[in-house]
């Protein structure tokens, strides 16, 4: 896709392709890359998929990126570096104690710790489910 950003199409989707700006809806379960530990899934108990404005910076680089060059109905991996990821700053260990949970550049969570180091590589399993609610 762009330097940073690997994709692979593991079902290919039909239908449209979302453009910038568009609310688009979907399930993802992310990954720390070394050592390999899952960190958030939307298909988790007492989760549910994650929306989003795709393009304008509500959700880390990689994700924009990458979800733009999807279809609706696909589902990819994508591989992204630290740097478009959650940077030099890494994700902070938060605990969210309610019903109502929280977000935060793209990670939704209830009453859960989620800490990612500083620079780390990710990879994510995204399906796209709805682009502007269709």
């Amino acid at each position: 896709i762009t330097p940073g950003v690997l994709k692979t199409v593991i079902q290919p989707g039909f239908g449209p392709r979302p453009n910038v700006g568009d609310n688009i809806t979907v399930h993802c379960t992310g990954l720390l890359t070394n050592p390999p530990r899952k960190f958030w899934s939307t298909r988790d108990p007492g989760q549910q998929p994650f929306s989003f404005r795709v393009g304008v910076g509500e959700v880390i680089r990689g994700w924009d990126e990458g979800c733009l060059s999807m279809q609706k109905n696909e589902v990819s991996r994508l591989t992204v570096c630290g740097q478009k990821a959650y940077g030099a700053q890494g994700f902070p260990a938060i605990s969210i104690a309610s019903d109502v949970g929280s977000s935060w550049r793209g990670l939704s969570f209830l009453n859960r710790a989620i800490t990612i180091p500083p620079n780390a590589d990710l990879q994510f399993e995204i399906q796209i489910l709805a682009i502007n609610g269709m």
